[in-house]
C-alpha cells in the first residue's frame, strides 16, 4: 500500500481555509458563554478540524482502514467518500452520498444561522417566533443535521467518535436550557413548551400552508 503525498500537498491550503472558517463559525454562531456551551462548541470545532484535516490534508481514516481491511482501497482524495469506497461504488456512490448529505448539511447550517439571528435581535426575551415557533432548539437541531450530513458525505474515525458525544452533550444542554427558561418565564414557557417540540417539527407543520 502506497500513498502519494504529493497529491495532497496542493489541497492543504483548502484544509487550513475551511478549518479556520468552520472553527470561527462554530464559535460565532453558537456563541458559548458558560463552560457547558464552551465544551459543546469545542467538540464541534474538533469535529470540523478532524473533517477538513482529512478531507484536504491527510486521509488518516482511509489509510488506517486500508491497512486493516482484507481488500485493496486506493489512498486517494476521492476515497475519503468512505461508504462508496468500502462498498466499491466509486464516483457514482460518492454522488449518491452528496445527494443525501448536502441537503442535511445546508438545512443544518440554515437552522443554526436562523436560530442565532432570532436570539441576537430579541435578546433576553422568550423567543417564540420565526424558527422558534417550529422547534425550541433550532441551533442544536442544526448541529445534529450538519454532523449527520458530514458523516454521510465524508466520515472520519475521529468524527464517528465525536458525533455521539456532541449529540449527548447538546441533548443535555437543551434540557438544561428548558429548565432555566421554565424557572424564568413560568407559565409562558410551559405553554410554549407544550405547543412547540424540542427538535423535530410536528407533522401538522409540514402539512400547513
Amino acid at each position: 500500500m502506497t500513498v502519494d503525498i504529493n497529491q495532497w500537498i496542493g489541497l492543504w491550503p483548502f484544509a487550513v481555509l475551511f478549518i479556520v472558517v468552520g472553527v470561527w463559525g462554530a464559535y460565532y454562531f453558537l456563541a458559548p458563554s458558560g463552560w457547558r456551551e464552551w465544551t459543546g462548541a469545542g467538540l464541534v470545532q474538533a469535529f470540523i478540524i478532524a473533517l477538513y484535516a482529512e478531507m484536504y490534508g491527510f486521509p488518516l481514516t482511509v489509510y488506517l482502514l486500508a491497512s486493516l481491511l482484507p481488500f485493496e482501497m486506493p489512498i486517494t482524495e476521492s476515497s475519503g467518500h468512505l461508504w462508496s469506497s468500502l462498498l466499491g461504488f466509486g464516483r457514482l456512490g460518492a454522488a449518491v452520498e452528496a445527494i443525501v448529505a448536502w441537503p442535511l448539511i445546508l438545512f443544518g447550517m440554515l437552522l443554526i444561522v436562523k436560530g442565532w439571528v432570532r436570539i441576537y435581535f430579541l435578546g433576553d426575551e422568550l423567543v417564540t417566533s420565526g424558527i422558534y415557533g417550529t422547534i425550541r432548539h433550532p441551533q442544536y437541531a442544526g448541529i445534529f443535521l450538519l454532523i449527520g450530513g458530514q458523516l454521510v458525505n465524508w466520515p472520519t474515525l475521529p468524527g464517528i467518535v465525536l458525533a455521539p458525544v456532541i449529540v449527548w452533550l447538546y441533548l443535555g444542554l437543551a434540557a438544561r436550557e428548558d429548565r432555566l427558561l421554565a424557572d424564568r418565564f413560568g407559565n409562558a414557557f410551559e405553554e410554549y413548551r407544550s405547543a412547540v417540540p424540542r427538535f423535530v417539527p410536528r407533522w401538522k407543520f409540514f402539512g400547513s400552508e
